[in-house]
């Protein structure tokens, strides 16, 4: 799409370093940005009161600032695959390496430490995440069929 709309000159979408960021700095900075976005996404599907549109504005939000503040700096991916598509599509990208490897590691980042600061799955949380029907009568199921 972003081909047939701004040809094959544009670079519009790819994730690149911005002016004077190096590799190591660019790598840091992704894989910091993807922390904080996973330990953001983890510690909004930890309880009934944190699922639906608290957690959507929790994570948009801290998209939309990651993006403002890194942006410029690195693209702001967090995401392999967003980082990914333009250089298949269209050939342009940076050091595509940064954009797997960082993202990779802050999540492999984020998880232990919410396992550490909030211990193991309460059977009640995984049920009200779950939308079970056996949620204590607070809110209803969502499930078809």
């Amino acid at each position: 799409m972003l081909r047939a709309l701004f040809g094959g000159s544009g670079q519009v979408g790819a994730s690149r370093l911005g002016p004077g960021i190096g590799w190591g700095a660019g790598l840091a900075l992704e894989a910091l940005l993807t922390f904080g976005l996973m330990t953001v996404i983890l510690g909004t599907s930890s309880g009934a009161r944190n699922i639906g549109h608290n957690a959507a504005i929790a994570i948009g939000g801290y998209i939309a600032l990651a993006g403002l503040w890194a942006g410029p700096a690195s693209g702001a991916s967090m995401n392999p695959v967003r980082s990914l598509a333009p250089v298949v599509v269209g050939g342009h990208g940076g050091p595509v390496w940064i954009y797997l490897v960082g993202p990779l590691a802050g999540a492999l980042l984020a998880v232990p430490l919410a396992r550490i600061l909030r211990g193991p799955p309460s059977p009640e949380a995984t049920r009200a995440v779950q939308g079970t029907e056996d949620d204590g009568g607070s809110r209803p199921s969502h499930r078809s069929g």
